[in-house]
């Protein structure tokens, strides 16, 4: 599976978030044309994670996002009432994005090896989609308050838990030798938190996603392997 291919075939985008933020939160946002209120909740999003990653999210008000995002005071109350609504509906839209996703990529697989190449794989290239809101999730919840980091660490652990699981199963089948399962989902779980914390590392050497994914999977498959096999 290729970038582009996957790209093509989840369809992506802040847009696609948006308007699924939007069907989800009408008892919230005022703005009844769907068409202008995801365009300014794409502004919105868009603005409050560019000012994340220039100051923290903490230090942002609601002030410096009307000025950022290019909308009034009055604009911006029409879609959230505080930077704490704001901060829940980033949050909670993207975990349920990767969540449904990395779902939906590994249905079916029967073979633990391919289902494990699948999930790292599908895993680097949401996270590649989705730069800012990955960056975001991980470096500004530890700011925060503390129910908002622990739901981030439950989301974490959440991923986590997905690779423990078919590397257990793996076992199970014999597939992969005996490891302890959930310190290789740890690990796994790290050479992909490194992509998007760091792109800047493999910019510069012309790492491209597509090779990053082939480097981890062989990485663990090469762990994981019997013996003789």
């Amino acid at each position: 599976m290729t970038f582009e291919t996957f790209k093509e075939s989840v369809q992506l985008s802040i847009e696609n978030i948006c308007q699924r933020l939007l069907a989800e939160n009408r008892d919230r946002i005022k703005i009844k044309k769907e068409k202008v209120a995801v365009k300014n909740l794409v502004k919105i999003f868009e603005a409050a994670l560019r000012i994340s990653n220039q100051k923290g999210f903490a230090s942002m008000s609601l002030r410096d996002l009307s000025s950022e995002a290019g909308l009034s005071m009055g604009a911006l109350y029409s879609y959230i009432s505080s930077k704490e609504e704001l901060l829940d509906m980033i949050l909670k839209q993207g975990r349920s994005f990767i969540f449904r996703i990395l779902d939906e990529y590994l249905q079916g697989i029967e073979d633990p090896g391919a289902k494990l190449e699948q999930g790292i794989q599908a895993h680097l290239y949401l996270s590649e989609v989705m730069q800012p809101w990955f960056y975001f999730s991980y470096m500004e919840p530890k700011n925060l308050p503390k129910q908002v980091h622990r739901n981030a660490i439950e989301a974490e652990l959440f991923t986590e838990q997905v690779f423990t699981e078919i590397i257990e199963e793996g076992i199970r089948k014999g597939v992969f030798r005996q490891v302890n399962p959930q310190l290789c989902a740890a690990a796994v779980k790290a050479m992909l938190q490194d992509w998007y914390l760091k792109r800047w590392k493999y910019e510069r050497r012309k790492v491209t996603v597509e090779e990053y994914a082939k480097f981890v999977m062989d990485l663990v498959s090469a762990y994981l392997r019997k013996k003789g096999q």
